[in-house]
């Protein structure tokens, strides 16, 4: 995991060369962020990733070759330890954003996203400690996970690895699925953010969830935490 006083290394892949260019020049502004390579397609990416061992990975969903899901798919399997990977989309409610979600991205930014907002999300996922998970995405599990049957926003009984989970630790999740950051569960659990860290590593570690959108994405489509 990239350390905060360390430059965070990131790669941006994008069949647009217009595209590449304006992330580029918005990411290389900030002292703590470098570009250190770009691809067009996902048959690029795949390889300049492994060669150049960025944190970050900007992915476009849409590229010829091979498309953003499935070089995603290839980062997160065959590598032991592979990037972060932050989608970049041109509309939110994609369904390749979801799949690239289930596939192993960490989350997902707009390409009309301000700048601020762009490095902030770098920032986030580089670091690992908080979700990019907008409404968008709980509008996309609505239509992906488990049918609500009228059981109200608990969703359904925790079942298979999320049986596994203390009281506890299905508070954590279900406050990790509202979008709620290590602080703002701490508030709400009246613990301290000490705390938080350890149930969040738990819930990840018993789940087989290699960050908090892919333990989300997990309740979502159990049915345990229904969107909305």
């Amino acid at each position: 995991m990239t350390e905060v006083d360390e430059t965070i290394r990131v790669v941006i892949a994008d069949d647009e060369r217009l595209v590449r260019m304006g992330l580029r020049v918005v990411i290389d502004a900030e002292p703590d962020l470098t570009v250190v390579g770009e691809a067009a397609d996902g048959a690029e990416v795949v390889p300049l990733v492994r060669e150049l061992r960025p944190d970050v990975v900007l992915m476009d969903v849409r590229m010829p070759g091979i498309d953003g899901i499935r070089a995603t798919e290839q980062l997160i399997t065959g590598m032991e330890e592979p990037p972060r990977i932050l989608v970049v989309t041109t509309f939110e409610h994609d369904d390749h954003v979801y799949d690239a979600l289930r596939a192993g991205a960490s989350g997902f930014l707009l390409k009309r996203a301000r700048a601020e907002e762009m490095v902030q999300a770098v920032r986030l996922v580089a670091r690992g400690d908080s979700l990019l998970f907008p409404s968008a995405v709980r509008d996309l599990a609505l239509r992906h996970g488990a049918p609500q049957d009228g059981r109200g926003s608990a969703g359904a009984p925790a079942r298979g690895p999320l049986g596994r989970l203390t009281d506890r630790e299905q508070q954590v999740l279900r406050l990790m699925a509202a979008g709620l950051n290590n602080g703002e569960i701490a508030r709400e659990l009246v613990v301290s953010q000490e705390t938080v860290k350890t149930h969040v590593g738990s819930v990840l570690a018993k789940l087989g969830a290699r960050d908090r959108t892919q333990a989300v994405i997990a309740a979502y489509e159990s049915g345990f935490v229904l969107p909305g």
